[in-house]
Parts: C-alpha cells; sequence; structure tokens
C-alpha cells in the first residue's frame, strides 16, 4: 500500500472516532472535502489492529457501489461490489461488501449475518429515513455492527423522518464531527469556490387549467406557477436552454485553455430531458456528451469512462447529484425541476473537487433565476463570501428563515396535471430583461455582491470556436466535432482478478457441459468438489485459480 496523506481534518475526525462513546458516529463533511478516504483509513486501521473482521459499506446507488471497492483497493482492502445475499458465506481473502440501502431494506437478515461484529459504513445516511422500509431494515441489518459509522455531506431532510442510529437533541441532529464548507473553503486546496450565473428569462405557458401565462423569472408567482415557469424554461424546444447551455458550454471552453480535462455536467429532469439535452449538445454546438441515465446498463461504465477521460460534457438525471466522484467537473448546468435546498447542495457538492491543488481554481453552477433556486444557492454563497474575504462589517445580512412564496389564486392543492401542461415559449434574458447575449452575468448581492470572477463575457470565446448566434426561433452554429478523449486502462486488482477467475471458471463449465453432455449443477458440483467449497460466490482468489486449473485437467482428458 502507497503511504496515503491525510487532510488535518480527516485527522481530527479519526480522533474524534477513537473517542466516541456510543457504537454509532456521525460524521458531517462538506461533498468533495474526502469522506470516502477518511472513512476507509478508519477501516483499515481497525482491520489492523484486529478489532475487526468484517466490513459493510451502505450506499445511495448502484454506480456507488463500484466507486468504493475501487477506494477500497488504494488501502489494500478488498470489498465485493457485486455481493448478494444469495451468495452465502464471504471467501476469506475477502474483507467485506458493498451493498444499497435499498439491498439492505430487500433483505436485512441476510446483512445483519454479516454485520454482526463488523465496521459498518453507512454513507450518505439521510437516506436511510427515504422510506420506513428502508430505516427499519437498516435498524435491523446493523444493531449488531461493532461500530456504525454514519456519513453525511447533507445531513438534513425536507421531511421530518428521523435518521437511524443519529443521536437527536430536540428535533435536531447532532453531529460527532462536522467539517462544513466554508472552513473546508479556509483550509485551502480542500474544495473549490463555487459561483453561480443566473440566467432570467421571458416564458409563456399553457397551464392546465386552460390559461395561458406570461412571466420572467423576476415577476413574483406562487408554488404552482413558479414550477410551471421553472418547467417551460427547462423545455428542450425553446430557446432559454440551448442559450444556457452554450453559455456554460462557452465557460468550460474557456477553463479548458489552461485545463484541458476540466468537464460541465449538466442535471436534467428526467431520461428523455437528458437525451433532448445531448441532442442539443450535438446539434447546436457539435459537442458530444456522455449520457448516464439509470435505464441503461452500461450507466456506470460511462460515467467511470468520462471521469478517467477529457470529455466535456456528462448530461444525467439523478445518478451524478450525490458521492459520484468525478474531480475534473468544473461547470455545471441545473436544468432539472427537482427544487429542493438538499438536492441542489447535492448538485453543487459534484463541482467543488479540487484537481489541481497547486493552482487557483473556480467552478460554476448556471441555475435558472428562480427565486427558490436563488435563496438555496444563496445559503451557499454566503459561506463562500465570508471564507474568501473578511466581512465588511458586523451587519452582514444572512438569510436565516426559508424564502416564502406566495400562494396561487388557482391552486387546488391536488398534483399538477401533467399531461394538460404545455409550454409555448422560453426567450433567455439577463438578470435586467435584456437579450442574455446582450450584457454580462453577474450575481446579485444576496450571491455574493459584483460580477463573478473568471465569468467568460461574448467576445471571451477561444479562437475558432463560433458561438451560438439566435436567429428568432432557430439557433445556427458551425464547428469541428472533437475527438473523443482517451480512456484509461482499469488496474489490475484483486477484485478485477476474482471477477476475470469467475468468468473463465463459468466459460469452461459451459465448455464440460457441452462436451460431458451433463448438466450445470452436477458439472459445477465435481469442480467444487475438487477444491473444496460449497459454492464459486465463497471460493477465495486462490480455490478460483485452482477450480479453473481443474477445469483445465477435466477439458483435456475428455479430448
Amino acid at each position: 500500500m502507497k503511504a496515503i496523506r491525510l487532510r488535518a481534518w480527516q485527522q481530527e475526525a479519526l480522533a474524534s472516532l477513537d473517542a466516541r462513546r456510543r457504537s454509532s458516529f456521525l460524521a458531517v463533511a462538506t461533498p468533495g472535502a474526502g469522506k470516502t478516504t477518511f472513512a476507509l483509513a478508519a477501516v483499515r486501521r481497525a482491520l489492523v489492529a484486529r478489532q475487526v473482521r468484517r466490513v459493510v459499506v451502505v450506499v445511495p446507488t448502484q454506480h456507488l457501489k463500484l466507486q468504493w471497492a475501487e477506494a477500497a483497493e488504494r488501502f489494500d482492502i478488498h470489498l465485493d461490489p457485486a455481493w448478494s445475499a444469495g451468495d452465502g458465506a464471504l471467501p476469506s481473502d475477502v474483507h467485506g461488501v458493498v451493498t444499497t440501502y435499498q439491498q439492505v431494506a430487500a433483505n436485512p437478515e441476510a446483512l445483519r449475518r454479516v454485520a454482526g461484529g463488523a465496521f459498518a459504513v453507512l454513507d450518505e445516511i439521510h437516506h436511510a429515513a427515504d422510506s420506513r422500509s428502508w430505516g427499519d431494515g437498516v435498524r435491523r441489518a446493523f444493531a449488531p455492527a461493532w461500530l456504525r459509522l454514519c456519513m453525511s455531506g447533507t445531513p438534513f431532510r425536507s421531511d421530518q423522518s428521523a435518521i437511524p442510529f443519529v443521536n437527536y437533541e430536540a428535533d435536531l441532529a447532532v453531529a460527532d464531527y462536522d467539517y462544513g464548507y466554508g472552513t473546508a473553503l479556509r483550509d485551502a486546496a480542500v474544495v473549490l469556490p463555487v459561483y453561480f450565473p443566473r440566467i432570467n428569462g421571458r416564458m409563456e405557458w399553457s397551464a392546465p387549467s386552460g390559461e395561458t401565462y406570461e412571466a420572467s423569472f423576476s415577476d413574483p408567482l406562487g408554488r404552482t406557477l413558479a414550477s410551471q415557469r421553472l418547467r417551460t424554461a427547462l423545455d428542450r424546444e425553446g430557446l432559454w436552454l440551448p442559450a444556457v447551455l452554450t453559455k456554460a458550454h462557452r465557460q468550460l471552453e474557456h477553463l479548458r485553455l489552461r485545463d484541458p480535462r476540466a468537464g460541465g455536467m449538466v442535471i436534467a429532469m428526467d431520461q428523455d430531458h437528458a437525451r433532448g439535452i445531448d441532442k442539443i449538445f450535438r446539434d447546436l454546438l457539435s459537442v458530444r456528451a456522455t449520457v448516464a441515465v439509470s435505464d441503461d446498463a452500461a450507466a456506470s461504465r460511462k460515467i467511470a469512462e468520462f471521469t478517467a477521460s477529457d470529455a466535456p460534457w456528462i448530461v444525467a438525471v439523478r445518478m451524478v447529484s450525490e458521492g459520484v466522484d468525478i474531480p475534473r467537473l468544473r461547470v455545471g448546468v441545473y436544468a432539472t425541476n427537482t427544487v429542493t435546498d438538499l438536492f441542489f447542495r447535492q448538485a453543487v457538492g459534484r463541482l467543488v473537487r479540487v484537481s489541481q491543488p497547486r493552482q487557483k481554481q473556480l467552478a460554476y453552477m448556471f441555475i435558472p433565476d428562480d427565486a427558490r433556486l436563488r435563496f438555496f444557492a444563496a445559503g451557499i454563497a454566503e459561506q463562500r463570501r465570508h471564507s474568501l474575504r473578511k466581512p465588511e462589517s458586523d451587519g452582514d445580512e444572512h438569510f436565516a428563515a426559508p424564502l416564502e412564496l406566495p400562494e396561487d389564486p388557482l391552486a387546488s392543492g391536488a398534483e399538477e396535471q401533467l399531461s394538460l401542461f404545455s409550454a409555448i415559449s422560453a426567450i433567455p434574458l439577463d438578470e435586467h430583461g435584456r437579450p442574455l447575449e446582450s450584457s454580462p452575468i453577474t450575481e446579485s448581492p444576496e450571491l455574493g455582491a459584483g460580477e463573478i470572477p473568471g465569468l467568460v463575457g461574448e467576445d471571451d470565446a477561444p479562437a475558432g470556436r463560433p458561438l451560438l448566434v439566435l436567429t428568432g426561433s432557430e439557433a445556427e452554429v458551425e464547428v469541428p466535432t472533437p475527438e473523443p478523449g482517451p480512456v484509461a486502462a482499469p488496474a489490475t486488482s484483486a477484485r478485477s482478478r476474482r471477477l476475470e477467475l469467475r468468468e473463465l471458471n463459468s466459460a469452461h463449465v459451459r465448455r464440460l457441459v457441452h462436451r460431458t453432455r451433463k448438466g450445470h449443477a452436477d458439472v459445477n458440483a465435481e469442480l467444487n468438489r475438487a477444491v473444496g467449497i460449497r459454492r464459486v460466490t465463497e471460493a477465495t482468489v486462490a480455490q478460483l485459480e485452482k477450480r479453473l486449473a481443474a477445469a483445465d485437467r477435466w477439458l483435456q482428458k475428455i479430448g
């Protein structure tokens, strides 16, 4: 194992973990600060000290299982991300498993058998309260664990659901260790400062009631109409979304002059919307975007390839909104109608990772100038502003209360009839109501006061890269199609060797079935007996190699 240098906060958090008085420990750290490294350092120390023999990591999504397993390899910790409840006992050369909250809820008893006396890492623990079954499953499965290390970058929920194994005082979750975004900025080279270019617009739409509305983001609306206005702006057939994507792409190209691997991320409303955004990139900007959506079996592979490449853009719905580590992301477009503080912070958290510690770097999240998003951004920008410079006075205003929007006179409280909603037009404007391309974009006073540093203007595009020109209802541009970036070859590891051996064993079994006319169960049973195992999923790497050799001898014997 190569030496891994821990940040000061990670060392402090480890000391707090050692001094704990309970078997549950909540560590809160801002996205990008290095929660995974902290957790794996704690796990390795416990394994080396023989305090535990097994490790169970629980994550929100399937893709994060692979990401955690790969990160653990840097610590010489072997976690199986493909484990399932039907696999039986863990091989003796595997330290543990990575699973999801959904899998825990489906079979908590199977996890309870693995978690007894184990080191449990519950990543983004707030997800355990997504449903009652998830929370109950997590409590049941991990009650016998030696230690439950609960972690979160956004340790709060929009509902009132209690999070398992979290200590509450007066209905507030209490962290055993807390490392916030503002503190991380002051520490330097931990996270990036994020700025929020806000894009106004004038939208026209037909509401489910049959009435037609027209409003800009500057016009006060109730919650229902505000949501309809936002969906109209994000409509892929309008002018607003192509203009914002072009603005963001221009910013990314500017950053890539100094950092050719800088990447951008668009968070879309749904899978069809994500594919529509990809079409805008291709048709208007001749840009190839990676689209990662949950119904695509290759989504995790695409995210991994994008992370290792220098491709410019990735478009997703929720797969990259939380936990996914793509350090080279520098530009984001918030093109979703999911409007909660939790989701917004998770999305912004994808942009704060430092990829080049010795260079000054900034990140940019382009957002609709919606009052709710502006309020969420203000909370993050307030920490950034006070971290990057001294307060001008003791009377700086803070956003201390939730933003209240007036009620709609037509709102009935029933769910919106989406089939009757229709976007008519969406024209991009700046914050002064002028055409987007005619004036610079700045942050409002509540988002940091003044122009955004490093934000390119209309005349700042890289040479030879024409800008998107809006003419009436059409947009035309001609740029050369970039070649896709190189993808790094996967490194050899114990986990990848195990996967390779399992696949080779399966191939040999198929050949033996064909040659001997025996059933799969009979062939597998005979090979398992030859090496003294009950099933392949319980075999160590050495046993898999012996089993493969036995299959080779069998094939040679029968010719």
